[in-house]
């Protein structure tokens, strides 16, 4: 019997102000396109790719769409091809999507992170969390790369799951994800609106910029085998942000917040022994890249995971940012109870962080006060 053509509903990520990307599965080659319907009543098809062909491939189909205003409501769905015999055709769902409008007085956001292929925490996840403007999957999607055939079943369809489902995906890399042998195919199933593991965008009052924080050890240790650069991608960001925070529609948000997968403060700062298997809790390369241009822009608090605890640490004088970390499932047994994810909801008067347990328990709520 031959396999299902098609291997995983169609994604939405890298969600923008004019567009998106929508990425899925394929189980052998096969060309693909989207259609669209907006609200006001027109429609289009979306069928080549930057260098003028019709999107193909034999494990992941990619389309990138654009052109639309801000705020744009419309709904879309995959079409796919196959390209050889057996010649069959399929036709997804269509699934609702809202282009970012900055000029929106309200923004919802959701962030998961350290999830780990666990399917029951995937499923917990999934069923607690609302629709949302954007979902930040905030790391450590996999526990590493050793299986390429992992991909679709991880980022694209994770536990059977519709997880861009009213809620379109902003992936964050963490460091778990930029391990195994097959790490480097990462960025085939993971779309990013500058097709960089970077960005920033803007929903109504919130200015978000997504970091990657690379690994917990430095580049030279002998367990990543001379596969990692990540100290040049550190400084890469840095001066990236000394740039996009100067862009009007970030510089000037009411609310200032950044994701990335290994926190930038920890509550215990010793100096880690690599040799004697310790790991980073938190990232002190990439603090000490980005720290002041974070403080010139104002950021106002800093999302991660990757220590698997939740943890609130307040802006001090010498850090103005704080730190919410965000648990996931526990590292050593198949308990799920340590998993949480955070409801982000802002207003004109106030941005709040609600992290809430998978049995709905408040954890942490944070409160912050628009800036001036």
């Amino acid at each position: 019997m031959t396999a299902a053509l098609v291997t995983s509903p169609p994604v939405v990520m890298a969600p923008r102000a004019d567009g998106f990307e929508v990425v899925w599965g394929v189980s052998r080659l096969s060309r693909g396109w989207i259609e669209w319907e907006a609200a006001d009543g027109t429609s289009g098809t979306v069928t080549g790719d930057a260098f003028g062909m019709v999107p193909q491939g034999d494990r992941v189909l990619r389309v990138r769409a654009s052109g639309w205003s801000a705020g744009t409501s419309l709904r879309v769905r995959s079409v796919t091809e196959a390209v050889e015999a057996p010649k069959e055709r399929h036709e997804s769902e269509w699934k609702p999507v809202r282009t970012f409008d900055a000029a929106s007085d309200t923004a919802r956001f959701a962030v998961w992170n350290d999830t780990h292929q666990r399917d029951d925490t995937l499923r917990g996840l999934h069923e607690a969390t609302p629709e949302v403007d954007v979902l930040v999957w905030n790391g450590d999607l996999c526990n590493d790369w050793t299986d390429p055939a992992e991909f679709p079943t991880t980022v694209l369809n994770p536990a059977g799951l519709d997880v861009s489902a009213g809620r379109p995906l902003a992936v964050v890399v963490g460091n778990h994800d930029v391990r195994g042998t097959w790490a480097y195919q990462l960025e085939d199933f993971v779309a990013t609106p500058e097709g960089r593991p970077f960005t920033a965008f803007r929903i109504g009052p919130v200015a978000c910029i997504v970091l990657h924080t690379g690994e917990d050890k430095p580049d030279d240790h002998p367990t990543f085998e001379g596969r990692v650069a990540f100290e040049p991608l550190r400084a890469e960001q840095a001066e990236w942000l000394r740039e996009v925070t100067a862009r009007p529609e970030i510089a000037d948000a009411p609310y200032r917040v950044v994701f990335c997968h290994i926190p930038l403060r920890w509550t215990d700062e010793a100096v880690v022994d690599y040799d004697a298997d310790g790991y980073d809790w938190f990232s002190r390369r990439s603090r000490d890249a980005w720290h002041d241009a974070l403080v010139g822009w104002g950021a106002q608090i800093v999302v991660s995971g990757h220590t698997h605890y939740q943890t609130w640490l307040p802006a001090t004088e010498e850090f103005p940012y704080a730190q919410l970390i965000s648990g996931g499932p526990d590292a050593d047994t198949a308990s799920d109870e340590a998993a949480a994810w955070i409801d982000g909801e802002a207003s004109a008067d106030e941005l709040v962080l609600t992290m809430r347990d998978l049995g709905g328990r408040v954890l942490h709520e944070v409160r912050l006060a628009p800036l001036g």
